[in-house]
């Protein structure tokens, strides 16, 4: 074995995170991780990199003890990460955040930042992101910088490279060309362990499983010798089947018509990031927008909510009245409201409980805080929504990924909205977890709130919408029935140039 954990076992305060377990990681390979949020998968990652260097039981390199101090020791000996949640200082350029802690220098003993460009240009190369090596992180998408993360790690000369949710924020496409980046990794002799709760990827990537369930092991395996449910089995304890929506929502009325919405680029001039767009939104609707990473989705739905009102030029009508959102606190008091596709950068304060972050949107104009009241509303959130918390007070940063998103959505279910928008709400969680926000989305809409749902995942969108918009290069390329719509329409209809402008699908 390259890799081998012994016994391992960490607690927190009131809390086993993993009990005696034991991995073995073959030269070569790529092993998959599986398990639910809050499995033990992330605490085992961090224990193999060094980031909790107080645990019990033993790691073996190559057949040797080994037990890490700091990240900077385990990378030394060859073991990196591609972290879930980003690990990039957003302030730093591209090139500063591949070289951080070691950079390159000229003879001189000065900083090489022409030799690093170029090796950054290099990198960003093989895993397809075509951005200068001066960009300024906090310039890119979430899915941009999920592409830093894993160039990063190309840098090195890792033997293990551990892949914590590489793909949650890639398009397809992406995720096609890091797989084909492992394939190379692996004909190099590295090894992968790789984490995701996309099986199948798990199933066109992976050659062995490891399942873990509440922090103990729960079986081991080559993945051609298992199935889905098995693997959904071990991971849940129990069958988790997810349920088509019924299409239609029976309802005519149109609370929502957006008319010629345009988006000013907020870098070149006299670009636009979006342009031409209309659509209607019915009541109790789920409707779809799917597209590939750069096509303008989250940009519509942030210009919707008031993010850009210096940029943007639309006619709104909201239940048939016309109306203006002109910033965010415009568009809470009209009915809209927003789950971003970022829970802990833009829809969490992490180092407040969840209490606090659920009374957030209705703080506006009051005087007094009440916190009995607050603590109230969010524990009949917590029973509605399923939040695994010992109570209201959790810190969320303690919380686990599907249980974030499930405050956030609390947070913004609390200003009682009319129209939700949603913007990749499951991303990062895992099967049961996602199972929960699909059924938690159909019975908001048979209660008559509006959606727009915003993902990358095809079966997410089939399963959950009424109707799709396809959307590419900042317009909407095609209108759908989601009964009347299968995988390879949704594609074409979403890359880029494959339809005239001129001839641009008008929308009903």
């Amino acid at each position: 074995m390259l890799l081998e954990t012994q016994n391992i076992s960490k607690s927190f305060p009131g809390v086993k995170a993993l009990d005696q377990v034991s991995l073995r990681l073959q030269p070569a390979s790529v092993n998959a991780l599986l398990g639910e949020n809050g499995a033990g998968k992330s605490t085992l990652l961090k224990i193999l990199t060094g980031v909790y260097a107080r645990y019990e039981g033993t790691i073996l390199l190559n057949g040797e003890p080994v037990r890490f101090g700091s990240v900077r020791e385990a990378r030394q000996a060859g073991i990196a990460i591609i972290h879930q949640e980003l690990n990039l200082v957003p302030q730093l350029t591209v090139a500063e955040n591949l070289f951080l802690g070691q950079e390159l220098r000229t003879p001189l003993g000065l900083l090489d930042v022409a030799g690093m460009n170029r090796k950054t240009e290099e990198v960003l190369a093989k895993v397809n992101l075509a951005i200068p090596p001066q960009t300024r992180v906090q310039r890119l998408k979430v899915g941009e910088q999920q592409l830093v993360e894993i160039a990063k790690v190309l840098l090195t000369d890792a033997a293990v490279i551990l892949m914590d949710e590489p793909t949650s924020a890639l398009s397809d496409a992406e995720i096609d060309n890091l797989h084909r980046i492992i394939r190379a990794l692996k004909q190099e002799g590295r090894t992968i362990v790789y984490i995701s709760h996309k099986m199948d990827e798990l199933f066109r990537i992976a050659d062995t499983y490891s399942v873990l369930r509440d922090g103990v092991m729960q079986g081991e395996g080559r993945m051609a010798d298992t199935t889905e449910q098995e693997l959904i089995r071990m991971m849940v304890g129990r069958d988790v089947r997810i349920e088509t929506k019924t299409n239609g929502t029976g309802k005519e009325e149109e609370v929502l018509r957006v008319s010629d919405l345009g988006l000013q680029h907020p870098y070149v001039s006299r670009r636009m990031a979006l342009q031409g767009i209309s659509f209607g939104l019915k009541k109790g609707e789920i409707l779809g927008i799917f597209g590939l990473m750069g096509a303008g989705r989250t940009e519509l739905l942030e210009t919707l909510f008031g993010l850009h009102p210096d940029r943007s030029k639309f006619d709104l009508v909201l239940e048939g009245k016309p109306c203006k959102v002109q910033s965010p606190l415009s568009a809470i008091r009209q009915g809209l409201a927003f789950v971003t596709e970022d829970r802990k950068g833009e829809g969490l304060i992490l180092g407040a409980d969840i209490s606090a972050n659920i009374s957030l949107p209705t703080l506006a104009g009051k005087a007094v805080l009440r916190k009995s009241k607050e603590n109230a509303q969010a524990r009949s959130y917590i029973s509605r929504l399923a939040i695994k918390t010992p109570s209201e007070g959790q810190l969320c940063r303690n919380l686990s990924g599907g249980n974030q998103q499930k405050v956030v959505l609390a947070k913004w279910l609390s200003t009682q909205p009319r129209i939700l928008f949603m913007d990749e709400p499951t991303r990062g969680i895992d099967i049961r977890a996602k199972h929960d926000f699909y059924e938690l989305m159909k019975q908001l809409a048979a209660g008559g709130m509006s959606i727009i749902l915003v993902s990358s995942e095809i079966p997410e969108i089939l399963t959950l919408s009424d109707r799709i918009l396809v959307m590419a290069e900042g317009r909407i390329t095609a209108s759908f029935s989601a009964s009347d719509v299968d995988e390879d329409r949704l594609l074409k209809a979403a890359l880029p140039g494959q339809i005239n402008p001129d001839r641009r699908l008008r929308q009903p």
